[in-house]
């Protein structure tokens, strides 16, 4: 199973977000973090992201006659390289989007389930908002929401942070040209109907 097809499935995702922050855990505090997701399924998700090279034993210990093994993600195995992107047919695209959106959605869920959950007094933001931009201002946007992430992705867990999480999406939802078609429709107003045949 290659990287993609690894890193599209809403479970598996779930469980790379659980370990970032070089966490390493029990398949059964993973469990816990997870707990819309029956234990037989996050374990053989596990089992697939380790057999895969996304996660590696971080160490084992004997439990009641049993090994349990603590995880922890492979940064290069957890991602998608800029060459493999480039490779990838807009099925491949649609869906890695899918697994994305079905395993944000389901994270929300058991946000919102959690007792204490509290959206407003825990910031949650999910705006949409359009833009308009240039190649060169999109670039500009894009470097600098990395500029202001990427120092915190190192952050640890710790007793006073909680863990967010956060998923910029962008692309483009209308053309220049569209809009262009559209702007010049409006200015010319509405079209005399065209009569029918033979009147």
């Amino acid at each position: 199973m290659d990287t993609l097809e690894l890193l599209a499935h809403p479970v598996r995702l779930r469980v790379v977000h659980a370990l970032r922050g070089g966490r390493a855990l029990t398949t059964g505090q993973l469990c816990a973090l997870i707990p819309d997701v029956s234990k037989a399924t996050v374990y053989r998700h596990v089992d697939l992201l380790a057999a895969g090279g996304v996660l590696d034993v971080a160490d084992e210990r004997r439990v009641r006659g049993a090994v349990e093994r603590r995880y922890r993600l492979r940064q290069e195995g957890a991602g998608i390289d800029a060459e493999t992107a480039r490779a990838l047919t807009p099925q491949h695209h649609e869906r890695a989007f899918a697994a994305a959106m079905a395993a944000l959605i389901a994270e929300f869920g058991a946000y919102l389930e959690r007792e204490g959950s509290d959206p407003v007094d825990d910031l949650v933001g999910y705006r949409q908002h359009a833009l308009w931009l240039s190649k060169d201002e999109l670039v500009a946007l894009i470097g600098t929401m990395q500029a202001a992430i990427a120092p915190l992705l190192a952050n640890p867990p710790s007793g006073e942070r909680t863990r967010y999480l956060l998923s910029p999406i962008m692309f483009p939802a209308e053309q220049a040209e569209q809009a262009e078609q559209a702007e010049q429709a409006e200015q010319q107003g509405p079209q005399e109907p065209t009569p029918p045949l033979g009147g």
